[in-house]
């Protein structure tokens, strides 16, 4: 009898509450698909099943020459934050580029934080409060704990690295959502 009123007791407090994905390690996993989701780094991306298309995007990209001679040249003054979807497409693409890039450009992975959103563009920490993250990616620049400008979804010139190398020249540069 203890052991049917203990069950039904738990069935019953069960009961309206719908099953909440697992979130284990910055991994959140339910029966649709894989996300990652919350403050990760590069290596989390080179892990399944992310790595399936991190890696081959990240590995034939070949950023212009031109544009990472400006973005050598100053990337190193800014922090960044970017906000991304393992389930965006936008993100599937401009991910793998904008951390290619900053590879070549030497910069130091101390200087960007990196979060991966849910479809509501949330994270658990709510990193994305107050910053107006309504699509991703979002790539934030910092200069001086300001920020200075940002790229959204998709590059505003030929690639993401004009943008990027605009921004951080201090050219004039908006996005394609920017009043």
């Amino acid at each position: 009898m203890n052991t049917f009123l203990i069950l039904f007791t738990a069935l019953v407090l069960n009961i309206g509450n719908p099953v909440q994905p697992e979130l284990n390690n910055n991994k959140i996993t339910n029966s649709q698909s894989d996300m990652l989701l919350g403050k990760f780094q590069k290596e989390d991306l080179m892990q399944e099943p992310y790595s399936s298309w991190f890696t081959p995007a990240y590995q034939a990209y070949e950023p212009d020459k031109k544009a990472m001679k400006t973005i050598k040249k100053n990337i190193d003054d800014y922090k960044i934050k970017l906000f991304m979807g393992t389930w965006c497409h936008d993100s599937k693409r401009e991910t793998p580029r904008l951390l290619k890039i900053l590879d070549e450009a030497g910069f130091n992975y101390d200087n960007i934080e990196m979060y991966a959103v849910d479809y509501r563009k949330n994270t658990p920490s709510k990193a994305e409060e107050g910053l107006n993250i309504k699509r991703v990616p979002t790539i934030i620049f910092y200069k001086n704990g300001k920020e200075v400008n940002r790229f959204v979804e998709y590059a505003q010139g030929k690639n993401i690295e004009e943008d990027i190398a605009q921004i951080v020249s201090g050219e004039n540069y908006k996005n394609s959502y920017a009043d």
